[in-house]
């Protein structure tokens, strides 16, 4: 029987995750109780208890249980049952119960498993915005409809049909495609889909190319699938998600763009994809500070706005200041002769000089070494002779 883990601070919430348990073990799955309590950890009715979980916080026991702030003592358990799980090598799933404490606790740790492990939160929040629960991991959200104080006809049901779907997840793995192709992740916009195009055409015969749009939760779940190592390559022609996150856009990467190729030294081809453009929403929601700046309505939702060169000079530095922490295979291309199909001649983007800020940043801040070249090359993005250079140095390097 696969293992059921499931997650909630038993103090409040015994009787729910109790049943939940017993849900577990009549549909043919084995449960384990994790307590994730901070104020008054249990002491029986639990196979692990709240302070074997607070042990495993890189700073003691004693960082987590006996704080007087809720806020820090949740945060601090958080990162206790993020190491805790990570370090479990017999998941099945991960059931979690609770309201907006203990869903923000549950899912941080289990964002950090795996894609593939199946998660299930049912929570008191799941029908509002979950986007800051889900990140970019495939972690299922349940609303519970009713508060989770007691159980009642609504919530033995909602439980119990969350228990069961975590033990069909955790007893009927998926197979393993029959394919010998290893994956290819590639990040792609509207305005370097010619480019993506070209070459997922000249790779997808040797490679199972994922594509993700960059739209900030697109290039996270890149580098998810990169951190759970279920991808041999990248080629992370879009980088646009950093720019919107120095400028100020809605497609913000996190801090941690580039992070995953850096920890797992996968092979990297990469350029500056879509860097001429910050994104917004509507044009009536572009903020009042930017209302002098070059807009440009992509469609009614989506407005663009022409980064600067000394913007240009800012997301060129954080690029290159990434790539010369990479220790595996790097190649990174510089089109100069435009980075998106509305910056080229002609074009309401086609701005030589803020492009060329770009390039000079990533310039002067390169670090030789003797697998990561700069390659720059007299051709637009999506012009043919950059993708055929993107798949050439892919090819060189895996």
């Amino acid at each position: 029987m696969a293992i059921v883990y499931i997650v909630g601070t038993y103090d409040t919430k015994g009787e729910e995750i109790a049943y939940a348990a017993e849900r577990v073990r009549e549909a043919g799955g084995q449960p384990l109780i994790v307590d994730v309590s901070t104020a008054v950890p249990a002491s029986a009715g639990v196979d692990v208890t709240a302070a074997e979980v607070a042990s495993c916080h890189p700073g003691g026991a004693g960082r987590v249980l006996g704080l007087k702030d809720r806020g820090e003592a949740v945060s601090a358990m958080a990162d206790a049952l993020t190491a805790y799980l990570s370090a479990r090598t017999d998941i099945g799933a991960v059931l979690g119960l609770g309201g907006s404490g203990n869903t923000a606790l549950v899912t941080r740790a289990m964002r950090e498993l795996p894609v593939g492990t199946p998660k299930i939160m049912v929570s008191t929040v799941a029908s509002g915005n979950v986007a800051p629960y889900v990140g970019p991991t495939d972690l299922t959200m349940m609303y519970s409809v009713v508060d989770i104080a007691g159980l009642n006809a609504i919530s033995r049901r909602v439980v119990g049909n969350a228990a069961h779907a975590a033990v069909g997840m955790a007893n009927h793995t998926v197979p393993r495609a029959r394919t010998d192709r290893p994956g290819l992740a590639m990040t792609m916009f509207g305005v370097t889909t010619e480019c993506v195009a070209q070459v997922r055409t000249e790779l997808e015969q040797d490679y199972e190319v994922f594509c993700f749009h960059a739209t900030g939760a697109g290039g996270q779940s890149m580098e998810k699938l990169v951190d759970s190592s279920l991808v041999a390559g990248v080629i992370d022609v879009t980088t646009t998600e950093i720019a919107d996150l120095l400028v100020g856009g809605v497609f913000a990467a996190t801090d941690d763009r580039l992070g995953a190729i850096i920890r797992k030294r996968t092979p990297y081809v990469g350029s500056v994809g879509a860097c001429d453009m910050v994104n917004f929403g509507a044009k009536d929601k572009v903020p009042e500070r930017f209302a002098d700046r070059l807009l440009h309505v992509h469609n009614a939702q989506v407005t663009l706005m022409r980064t600067t060169p000394e913007e240009n000079h800012q997301i060129g530095r954080f690029i290159v200041e990434r790539l010369n922490r990479m220790e595996g295979p790097v190649r990174f291309l510089l089109p100069l002769q435009g980075v998106s199909a509305i910056d080229r001649q002609g074009q309401p983007f086609h701005d030589p000089q803020a492009d060329q800020a770009l390039f000079q940043a990533i310039r002067d801040g390169w670090k030789p070494a003797p697998d990561r070249q700069l390659c720059e090359l007299d051709a637009h993005i999506n012009s043919q002779e950059f993708a055929a250079a993107l798949v050439r140095h892919f090819r060189d390097i895996t």
